[in-house]
């Protein structure tokens, strides 16, 4: 959705701050920027790519509630990396306008450059997947002497959105800055209010006229290059937001969860009234139900398979869903328009629900602070006092003791009752008037998200290896899976399979490729083949080695550097593994591994080899209970992984009978 904060930057560039300042340089380098280009830098590392040296932003409101927002931003590239950081971009779109933008640089050499207005281009992003239409576009410009030792620097005006009394300060990102500030000048009558994000909460100075300046020096960056495991940068940047009201507002802000829930609700409501086709839909999908889980997961089906995701955003459009009647016209929507037609056709049977503003990545919405800082909307669908099922499985409480169950009807591959992994965890702002507030997303069980894999193999003494495997997958573990064989011709199917194979057995062969369940989410995604592979067990004298973890690998990738930051273990889960070997004629047992058996809370791993009659039985469970940990486990994790990697590559001894 890309009104909620679409992280467009990252295609191009880096935007920078946001500010405002005296005219426009014409055909020179102002002073700013050549003052800011000869500050004297703190040590960085050799990895810093590139360094921003000034960002300035100054956000005027007017009487009447509009908003300019003016900027200086000078960065420095330090390593050929930091190029990519040498182009200046602003976005905008149909009800933002780019009132002026200059752009200077300086080279390594010194010589000096003034871009011309016909040199500053307009940009529109190429589409994603399902986007048929976005408004958003950008001025971006490529300025000479984008190299190690060079300076960028652009300024620029624009006039922002009409209907948001919000605005968010970024002060942290890849790179460091060393200067930065903003800020804000208000009309007579306006008041304001801040929340901070992964930063102590400063007070504004207060530079009379109703103007407020925040500053900070030598901001760090967020590196996390070569940090396995890391949450996303935007979960882990400082922001500041503002929310402002006064007399020339409509929808004025309070700086609370509940004010911008009844802001979008003002925004949506008029949007979620069912039409008589949509009443008579969901009726004709409901008919002979009466138990509420099936009523629900009858129109969240629908949803998921009938109504495609298609993008047609211009203006508001970025946060104003659709009316409900046209997207069931249509038979398209974005996510917060499929999130719309689920609560309307809710509605014409008797269940309450609401919208839940999240973003999809974990972490980026701070409870902390309320802002429409996620870029997603799904449902959340309100469940009777005293209804009770074991399908309900995504459900939040709130502080006023209703239950609601948490439901994606963008994703198409996760069940109905579940909701997707990457949104587990997640803060999102429930939309209900004057109880809107900030829920969390719940945590699956992992018995919802399970690999169960058997096999039966035969070791011959030549030390090749065949056998028949079965693989069953539910829940996030079987989107891969379910997508590949409902999407993907036969030829890439098994060559996917050929690959994932091939991780575990040199030279292997894969026959006979069957699949089941692949388009029924209630239902187990069921792959089964046979295989071979010719070098399996090495043979040292009279002994053979063998591994009994045939396949699949669970290896955590992880480093022996110091934590600073969170680690995501992106999804609960829950993985078996039981395997048979029979043995070659003529060989018996000489050593077998030793079991293995390890809890450490957020996760456990076990796993036996054992001897059963002529066969060897490997068999394995690994569980992961929790999706965040803070850095201080992360030593357990590395032991977790030892573990793991040990178990992995263990060896059972054969030995030929005399």
């Amino acid at each position: 959705m890309v009104g909620f904060g679409l992280r467009l930057a990252g295609l191009l560039g880096v935007v920078g701050g946001m500010v405002a300042g005296p005219a426009w340089g014409a055909d020179h380098v102002p002073d700013w920027v050549k003052a800011a280009a000869a500050q004297t830098l703190p040590h960085y590392s050799e990895s810093t790519r590139a360094v921003v040296l000034l960002d300035e932003t100054t956000y005027t409101v007017d009487a009447k509630g509009q908003a300019v927002e003016h900027v200086r931003h000078v960065v420095k590239i330090l390593r050929p990396q930091g190029r990519r950081y040498g182009y200046p971009m602003v976005w905008y779109d149909k009800d933002s306008k780019v009132l002026s933008m200059h752009v200077w640089s300086i080279d390594p050499a010194g010589h000096e450059y003034a871009m011309k207005d016909n040199e500053i281009s307009e940009f529109s992003p190429p589409g994603e997947a399902g986007m048929l239409y976005v408004d958003e576009k950008a001025k971006v410009a490529e300025p000479p002497g984008r190299d190690p030792g060079g300076i960028v620097a652009y300024e620029y005006e624009e006039r922002e959105r009409p209907y948001l009394a919000e605005t968010t300060w970024s002060f942290q990102g890849i790179i460091p800055h060393v200067k930065q500030s903003f800020t804000l000048v208000l009309p007579p009558g306006y008041t304001y209010t801040t929340t901070w994000s992964n930063h102590d909460k400063m007070e504004g100075a207060d530079l009379e006229n109703h103007s407020y300046r925040w500053e900070m020096s030598n901001e760090p960056a967020i590196d996390l290059e070569n940090v396995p495991m890391h949450p996303p940068e935007e979960a882990l940047a400082g922001r500041m937001t503002v929310h402002y009201s006064g007399p020339g507002l409509a929808e004025p802000q309070d700086g609370t969860w509940q004010g911008i829930g009844l802001w979008y609700e003002q925004l949506s409501k008029d949007r979620l009234t069912p039409s008589p086709e949509i009443a008579a839909k969901a009726a004709e999908l409901t008919a002979g139900k009466t138990d509420f889980y099936d009523k629900a997961d009858a129109i969240a089906t629908f949803l998921q398979k009938q109504i495609r995701y298609f993008v047609i955003e211009m203006g508001v459009g970025g946060y104003q869903p659709h009316p409900a009647a046209e997207i069931f016209k249509g038979r398209y929507g974005d996510c917060k328009d499929k999130a719309t037609l689920l609560s309307a056709m809710l509605a014409s049977v008797g269940i309450h629900s609401s919208l839940l503003m999240v973003d999809t990545e974990r972490g980026v919405v701070d409870p902390k602070d309320p802002s429409i800082a996620g870029n997603h909307m799904i449902g959340a669908i309100e469940i009777p006092a005293g209804y009770d099922s074991p399908k309900l499985h995504s459900v939040a409480t709130t502080k006023n003791g209703k239950r609601y169950l948490i439901f994606d009807p963008t994703w198409d591959l996760t069940p109905f009752g579940q909701i997707e992994d990457n949104l587990q965890g997640s803060y999102a702002l429930l939309i209900d008037g004057s109880n809107s507030d900030v829920i969390q997303i719940p945590v699956m069980n992992p018995e919802l998200n399970t690999i169960r894999r058997t096999a039966s193999f035969q070791l011959n003494a030549d030390g090749s290896l065949k056998g028949t495997v079965v693989d069953k997958r539910f829940g996030d573990l079987a989107e891969q899976r379910r997508s590949l064989f409902t999407r993907a011709d036969a030829k890439q199917q098994q060559e996917y399979m050929d690959r994932t194979v091939a991780h575990d057995l040199m030279a292997a062969l894969l026959t006979g490729l069957k699949t089941e369940n692949a388009d029924d989410l209630s239902k187990d995604v069921t792959t089964s083949f046979d295989v071979q592979a010719s070098h399996f067990a090495s043979a040292t004298g009279s002994l053979l080695m063998v591994r009994p973890r045939v396949l699949g690998s669970y290896a955590l990738e992880i480093d022996h550097k110091p934590r600073k930051v969170a680690i995501n273990l992106r999804s609960t889960m829950k993985a078996t593994d039981e395997y048979d070997i029979a043995l070659p004629d003529g060989y018996v047992v000489d050593e077998l591994p030793d079991p293995v058996k390890e809890d450490f809370g957020f996760a456990a791993y076990e796993s036996k080899t054992e001897l059963r009659g002529n066969s060897l039985h490997y068999s394995r469970t690994y569980t992961v209970r929790e999706v965040t940990l803070p850095p201080e486990k992360y030593l357990e994790l590395q032991k977790l992984a030892g573990v793991i990697a040990a178990d992995e590559d263990s060896r059972a001894v054969l030995k030929r009978e005399k």
